[in-house]
């Protein structure tokens, strides 16, 4: 059980904020940098086969309302099904960031699951860590593979809770309670969270923090949303450190009368 607060650190670089965030499915370029902004968020990840950051040079760039300078960008390789299309995105992601390496794998197994091939991805990250990347892992829920990830020298692993976009929330918190007791490297729930309450299980579970695009985008108010999930990661983390009370299978009296007299 952790004991006082500490900074995320991934990559070697300290982070305030536990919660990370998408840019896809918000109505316009402006409502994406009001979410952020009201998210707290210090890493920002980019679709980059769907979002912009320079390689289309006549339409806007993300790049405009998200700047670099404030935020750390992490490229993702969301859209992908194989490894040498993963390779490739991550490789044009680091010339048109001026060598920036820390990146977000993922390969998927399918369009109608999104669930990750996790052959591939293996495979993938092998390649890249070898290329000098900071690989950040998008994965099944498998206590062996995320170790077996780690072990191949990705920089923080993030296995789902429930498929991409489903807002189902933590489905199997004893697997994702493993991974986390078993890991020398950030642990990040990615993908499934769908609302706030979600976010703090997560936290209380004890990972190092939660990625989440679609809870907040497709909110009725993604603003306020992303406020909430601020405050829903922050509370789950700090409930994780002051570490919760035993459960119990019978009544405990809030006021105890052992050795009172009357």
């Amino acid at each position: 059980m952790a004991t006082k607060e500490e900074p995320l650190i991934i990559a070697g670089k300290s982070y305030t904020s536990r919660l990370l965030v998408g840019t896809g499915k918000y109505k316009d370029i402006d409502e994406t940098a009001e979410a952020i902004i009201a998210s707290g968020a210090e890493i920002v990840t980019v679709a980059l086969r769907r979002t912009n950051i320079g390689q289309y040079k006549n339409e806007p760039s993300l790049l405009e309302v998200i700047s670099p300078d404030k935020y750390t960008i992490l490229p993702n390789t969301a859209g992908c099904y194989d490894i040498n299309s993963a390779v490739r995105t991550c490789q044009l992601a680091r010339e048109l960031l001026d060598g920036h390496d820390l990146i977000k794998l993922e390969v998927l197994g399918d369009e109608k699951t999104l669930y990750p091939d996790m052959p591939a991805t293996m495979a993938a990250a092998e390649v890249l860590v070898k290329d000098g990347f900071k690989v950040m892992v998008y994965c099944t829920d498998d206590p062996i593979l995320t170790k077996r990830l780690e072990e191949m020298g990705c920089v923080a692993v993030m296995p789902l809770a429930a498929p991409i976009g489903s807002g189902l929330g933590i489905r199997n918190p004893y697997t994702i309670r493993t991974i986390i007791e078993n890991a020398s490297v950030p642990i990040i729930v990615d993908a499934g969270v769908g609302t706030a309450s979600d976010a703090s299980i997560a936290m209380e579970l004890g990972c190092d923090g939660v990625l989440m695009n679609t809870a907040i985008a497709e909110a009725g108010d993604p603003v306020l949303m992303a406020s909430a999930m601020r405050k829903a990661i922050e509370a789950g983390r700090e409930a994780f450190i002051a570490g919760r009370m035993p459960r119990r299978a019978y009544a405990s009296a809030s006021s105890p009368v052992d050795g009172k007299f009357f």
